[in-house]
């Protein structure tokens, strides 16, 4: 009987514990419940962003010297975050060294052209990085799902672009080719904000909202496009965009690490007293027509009624 009472006592604890222990159905994810269990601080991404800025730099210096030709791709779904990648790396660049190339539609004249022609004229020479804001990809996305281009203009760059690729490899080109992924619901989220943001209109093109009811077509280009283009040689990079800090941070450390460098910062420059100059009369002020100090003269009329 003792045992009986034991085993029943038992049986009500496990029963508690399975109760204790049940858990809820999970609520449905929304785009603030994905990023912002990836979110980063502010803090964190700052600092992080200096680093890696502070070895473009390096990189860059590293370009120079050995005459290296970079060409980097960044390609992918329309808000995905690939503008603000590109400002991060070339913040503290020499424009000189490292510039973008954002073509944009192709003139009359041009289209008569090769395909590759127009972007074969801005390639990077000796000591020069380009990154390129949309490329020659534009063929196998954006024309292709919205019919700017023939079937035979598509299939022949499908043919064209992995031998055209090769060929800027085997000239000594580094290329580099990232595709920036984003989910549906975080690229209408985005496309939202640039509703509501007077400084982000212009983001939002005509080509953007069309974009919107094409989320398949353009989904099927880009498997179509990975198939026929992820090469040996040129391989596709594809960064998760969903959350752009790290988005950026994973982008520029992974292309820092396509190219090995070496730091060539060279060693303190010391600043001496500089040279009087002699018999110099600087001519007067008043002669030269200034900007009005507006914002100084505001600042410190609001200071005054503060006090």
């Amino acid at each position: 009987m003792g045992k009986q009472n034991a085993n029943a006592q038992l049986s009500k604890q496990r029963k508690a514990i399975r109760n204790a222990t049940v858990r809820k159905k999970p609520a449905p994810q929304t785009v603030e419940s994905v990023t912002k269990r990836k979110k980063i601080s502010n803090a964190y991404y700052e600092r992080e962003l200096a680093k890696l800025q502070i070895e473009l730099v390096k990189l860059q210096g590293w370009v120079k010297h050995k005459g290296l030709k970079v060409v980097v791709i960044f390609e992918g779904r329309d808000a995905a975050g690939k503008g603000g990648v590109i400002k991060r790396i070339t913040e503290r660049m020499n424009p000189r060294i490292c510039r973008v190339e954002a073509l944009g539609t192709p003139t009359e004249r041009e289209k008569t052209q090769w395909y590759f022609q127009r972007y074969a004229q801005v390639l990077p020479a000796a000591g020069e990085i380009v990154l390129f804001d949309r490329s020659w990809y534009n063929r196998a996305g954006v024309e292709r799902v919205m019919g700017f281009c023939s079937e035979e203009q598509y299939q022949e760059f499908l043919r064209s672009c992995p031998e055209f690729e090769r060929m800027l490899v085997r000239e000594d080109t580094i290329l580099i080719k990232y595709w920036f992924s984003v989910s549906d619901e975080v690229q209408e989220s985005r496309f939202q904000a640039r509703v509501a943001d007077p400084v982000k209109h212009w983001k939002l093109s005509p080509m953007d909202l069309e974009s919107r009811d094409r989320w398949e077509d353009y989904s099927r280009a880009k498997d179509e496009m990975f198939a026929y283009t992820d090469i040996k040689q040129a391989p596709w990079y594809v960064v998760d965009a969903d959350v752009k800090k790290l988005a950026r941070l994973n982008c520029i450390r992974h292309f820092l690490s396509m190219i090995p460098y070496e730091d060539l910062t060279p060693e303190g420059v010391e600043l001496k007293p500089r040279k009087k100059a002699k018999a110099y009369v600087r001519p007067p002020i008043s002669d030269q027509t200034f900007v009005e100090d507006h914002y100084g003269t505001e600042y410190r009329n609001q200071r005054g009624k503060k006090k």
